[in-house]
C-alpha cells in the first residue's frame, strides 16, 4: 500500500516593525470608555490604541491591560457577529418566491425580518449599536498581523513578566515568520528562563489546525489510533471555523468600483452586487482555512488531505468500512485519483459479503460540504457572465502543479505486497533555476581582481569581486550620497524599514542626476553614479555567461547608520534574511515565487563604497535563515552578486557603529519589468552627451525629462 504524507507549511511573511500609533483617540481619553469592565463590549480599537498611547508613555501596566483588553474584545465581537449570524439564519430562513403578483414578497419579508433579527441580537449582545466597532483598515490590519502582541511582548519583558512576553512573542512570531528580530527575542527569553522552563504558546492558533498538524505527527510513527482521533477532531472544528468565516462575511463589504454613498444602481443590481461579494467571500472560507497565520498560500489540497491520512489509519486499525467512507469522499472532490480508486476496490474486497457495498457512501460531511461548495460555483460563474463582472475559479483542492517536492508521496494500495513500507523525507534542496547555470565569463575591464567563486562561496551562482571602484571613486560616490539621499527613500518614507535601531537612507540614479543638473551636487559625481552601475550590470551578465540581455529593475544608492544610544546588547539584524525574489518560508524551507515577492529579479548585487564602520557583514545562509553559509565584509569597490532567487537567501548583520553605504542593484531578464526611472536617466544621459559635444539637433532640455 502507498500512502499520501502531504503537509507543506507555506510562506512567510512580511518584516513587521513597531509603528507608532496613527489611529484612535487621544492618549487622554477617559478612562471610564476604555476599561474593559462589565457592561457593553468596549470598541477593540479604542483599546488598542491607549494601550499604544500607554506604552509609548512607559506605563506599562497599563499598557498590558489594555491592550490585553483590545483583544479580548476583538475576539469577542468575533464570536458575536458569528452566533448572531447563525442565531438568525436558524430562526428566520428565507422563504422562497412563490408566484403571481407580489410572488417576491414573502421573501423580502423573511429577509427584513432577519435583518431585524441580526440588528436585535448584536445591539443586545454587543449592548448598545453595533456601528461603535467599525474600525479603520490600519487596525483591522494590525490584529490581522498580531502586531497588539508585538506591543506586548515588549511591554512584559519590561514588567519582569518573562512567560507572558514568550508567549506574547510567539504568538505574534508565529504569523510574522520572516521577523527576525523577535525570533532572537524568543531565543533570548528562553536562554533568560532556561530552555525546559517554557511551552512556547501560540494563543492565537487556530484548532483546526493544530488538531490537524497533531494529526500529521501521530501518523507519521504509525500511531493510527490517535491519529484517528485528532484528525476526526480536525474535521469537526473545520467545519465550525468554516460557519464562523461564513457568517463573517455577511459583514459590511468594500466595493471597489464605487464609493458607497455615490452608488446610484437600482434595487436588484445593488442587492446582487452585494451578494455576490458576500458568496465570494464565502466561497473563499476554503482558502482562508487553509492558510496557516502569516502565510500567502494554503496548504495544498488541505481538507481532503485529512480523509486521505484517515482512510489509511482506519484500514491499518481494521475498521475498513470507515476507510472505504473516507476514501470515497476524497473521490468527491479527486475522482480521478487512481491511487484512491484501487484503495476503494481493495476496501470493499475486505468487506464480508454480507455487507451491501452499495450501502457504503462517501462521508456525509464532506458529501454536504462539496454539494454546497459546487452550487456557490455555479452561482458565482453565472452572475459574473450575467452580469458582467471578472470571476476565475480557483483550484481549491490542487494536488499537482505549481509546488512538487519528495514530500508528495501518492495514495494508493500495494494489491501485490503485504508490508507496508514507511518512507522517509529528507530535508529539501535548493530550489531549481529555470536556465542554465554558468559562470566564470571574462570581467571585462581592468584591475578588477576575481576573489570567490560560487563554491568558494558555498552556494548557487555567487560571485565576489574586488576593485571594481577605485578608493578615488568611492569617495566621490560617498559625498554624491551624502547631498542626495533621503531618510526613508525606497521604503515609503520608513525611517527604518528593517530595524529601528538604525536610519536608513537612499537615491536613485535619476534622482542623482536631476540634483547634478540643478547644480544640487556636481554633474561629474552624480553621472558617476550611472556609470559604475552600468559597468555593475555588464560585469554580472559576462560573469554569469547569460544568453540575454540583463535589464535594471531597480537601482539604490543606500546607506544605513546606526543610531546611538540604540546599540547595546543589540540582536537583530541591518537587513533580515530574505530572498529578492521570492517569499523565503524558515519552516518549510521553501521560498514561494509569489506576491508581494519581486518576482521577476533574475540577478542581485552590492557594491560597497566603504569600510569606516562596525558590523554590517553581508551574510548568505541556508534557507532555514539561519545557518550562514559565506559572510563578507564591505570595504571600497568590493563587489557581491548574485541569482536573486531561494537559491541565495541574504542578509546584512547589525551596523553597530558608524555609516555603512553601498549601490544596490537589481536585474532582471524579463524587459517587461525594466526600471521605468532608469529608461529616463538613459534618456537624459544621452541628451548631455549630445550637449557634450556640441550637437543640440533635438533641441531638448534635459530638464524637461527629469
Amino acid at each position: 500500500m502507498r500512502e499520501r504524507v502531504r503537509v507543506p507549511l507555506p510562506l512567510l511573511l512580511p518584516l513587521l516593525l513597531l509603528p507608532p500609533p496613527l489611529w484612535g483617540g487621544p492618549p487622554g481619553s477617559p478612562r471610564s470608555e476604555l476599561e474593559p469592565e462589565p457592561g457593553p463590549l468596549q470598541p477593540f480599537d479604542l483599546l488598542y490604541a491607549s494601550g499604544v498611547a500607554a506604552y509609548y508613555s512607559e506605563d506599562y501596566e497599563l499598557a498590558v491591560r489594555d491592550l490585553e483588553a483590545s483583544l479580548r474584545s476583538h475576539r469577542r465581537l468575533r464570536e458575536i457577529r458569528a452566533r448572531c449570524a447563525r442565531h438568525c439564519a436558524a430562526r428566520r430562513p428565507l422563504a422562497p418566491p412563490g408566484v403571481g403578483p407580489g410572488a417576491e414578497l414573502p421573501f423580502f419579508r423573511a429577509l427584513l425580518q432577519r435583518a431585524r433579527c441580526y440588528r436585535s441580537c448584536e445591539t443586545q449582545r454587543l449592548g448598545g449599536p453595533a456601528s461603535r466597532h467599525r474600525v479603520s483598515e490600519d487596525v483591522r490590519s494590525d490584529f490581522q498581523r498580531r502586531v497588539p502582541y508585538n506591543y506586548l511582548q515588549r511591554a512584559y519583558i519590561k514588567l519582569n513578566q518573562l512567560e507572558k512576553a514568550v508567549e506574547a512573542a510567539h504568538t505574534f512570531f508565529m504569523a510574522n515568520p520572516e521577523h527576525m528580530e523577535m525570533q532572537q527575542n524568543i531565543e533570548n527569553y528562553r536562554t533568560m528562563a532556561g530552555v525546559e522552563t517554557f511551552q512556547l504558546v501560540d494563543r492565537e492558533a487556530k484548532p483546526h489546525l493544530e488538531s490537524y498538524s497533531a494529526g500529521v505527527k501521530h501518523y507519521e510513527v504509525d500511531d493510527f489510533e490517535l491519529a484517528i482521533k485528532y484528525f476526526e477532531q480536525a474535521l469537526r472544528e473545520y467545519f465550525s471555523e468554516d460557519t464562523e468565516c461564513r457568517a463573517l462575511c455577511e459583514g459590511p463589504q468594500r466595493f471597489e468600483e464605487y464609493e458607497y454613498l455615490g452608488y446610484k444602481a437600482g434595487l436588484y443590481e445593488a442587492i446582487a452586487d452585494h451578494y455576490m461579494q458576500v458568496l465570494v467571500c464565502q466561497h473563499e472560507c476554503v482558502r482562508e482555512l487553509a492558510t496557516r497565520p502569516g502565510r500567502l498560500s494554503p496548504i495544498e489540497n488541505f481538507l481532503p488531505l485529512h480523509y486521505d491520512y484517515l482512510q489509511f489509519a482506519y484500514y491499518r486499525v481494521g475498521e475498513y468500512v470507515k476507510a472505504l467512507e473516507c476514501a470515497k469522499a476524497y473521490l468527491l472532490l479527486h475522482p480521478d485519483d487512481e491511487d484512491v480508486l484501487d484503495n476503494v476496490d481493495y476496501y470493499e474486497s475486505l468487506l464480508d459479503d454480507s455487507i451491501d457495498l452499495a450501502s457504503i457512501e462517501a462521508r456525509e460531511d464532506l458529501t454536504m460540504f462539496v454539494k454546497r461548495h459546487k452550487l456557490e460555483s455555479e452561482l458565482i460563474k453565472s452572475a459574473a457572465e450575467g452580469l458582467g463582472f471578472s470571476y476565475t475559479e480557483p483550484n481549491y483542492w490542487i494536488r499537482y502543479g505549481g509546488r512538487q517536492d519528495e514530500n508528495r508521496i501518492p495514495s494508493g494500495v500495494n494489491l501485490e505486497g503485504t508490508e507496508i513500507h514507511g518512507l522517509s523525507v529528507g530535508k529539501k534542496s535548493s530550489p531549481k533555476i529555470d536556465r542554465d547555470l554558468r559562470e566564470g565569463g571574462p570581467l571585462l575591464y581592468e584591475n578588477i581582481t576575481f576573489v570567490y567563486n560560487s563554491e568558494q562561496l558555498n552556494g548557487t551562482q555567487r560571485v565576489l569581486l574586488d576593485n571594481v571602484l577605485s578608493e578615488e571613486q568611492c569617495r566621490e560616490l560617498h559625498s554624491v550620497a551624502s547631498g542626495i539621499m533621503l531618510v526613508g527613500d525606497g521604503y515609503r518614507g520608513k525611517t527604518s524599514p528593517h530595524t529601528p535601531n538604525e536610519k536608513f537612507e537612499g537615491a536613485t540614479v535619476l534622482k542623482a542626476l536631476k540634483f547634478g543638473y540643478e547644480g544640487r551636487v556636481p554633474l561629474k559625481s552624480a553621472r558617476l553614479f550611472y556609470d559604475i552601475s552600468e559597468k555593475a550590470r555588464k560585469i554580472v551578465e559576462s560573469y554569469f555567461m547569460l544568453n540575454s540581455t540583463l535589464y535594471f529593475s531597480y537601482t539604490h544608492l543606500v546607506c544605513r547608520t546606526a543610531l546611538s544610544g540604540q546599540q547595546d546588547r543589540r540582536n537583530d539584524l541591518s537587513h533580515p534574511i530574505h530572498a529578492d525574489n521570492c517569499l523565503l518560508d524558515p519552516e518549510a524551507n521553501e521560498c514561494w515565487k509569489e506576491p508581494p515577492a519581486y518576482t521577476f529579479r533574475d540577478y542581485s548585487a552590492l557594491l560597497y563604497m566603504n569600510d569606516d564602520f562596525e558590523g554590517g557583514e553581508f551574510i548568505f545562509t541556508e534557507m532555514d535563515a539561519k545557518t550562514v553559509t559565506a559572510s563578507i565584509k564591505p570595504k571600497c569597490g568590493r563587489m557581491i552578486s548574485f541569482s536573486s532567487g531561494g537559491e541565495n537567501p541574504h542578509g546584512v548583520k547589525a551596523v553597530t557603529k558608524g555609516q555603512r553605504c553601498a549601490v544596490a542593484l537589481w536585474f532582471t531578464l524579463d524587459p517587461l519589468y525594466r526600471e521605468l526611472e532608469r529608461i529616463q536617466a538613459d534618456e537624459v544621459i544621452a541628451i548631455l552627451d549630445q550637449e557634450q559635444k556640441g550637437k543640440h539637433g533635438l533641441n531638448i532640455n534635459p530638464k524637461d525629462e527629469l
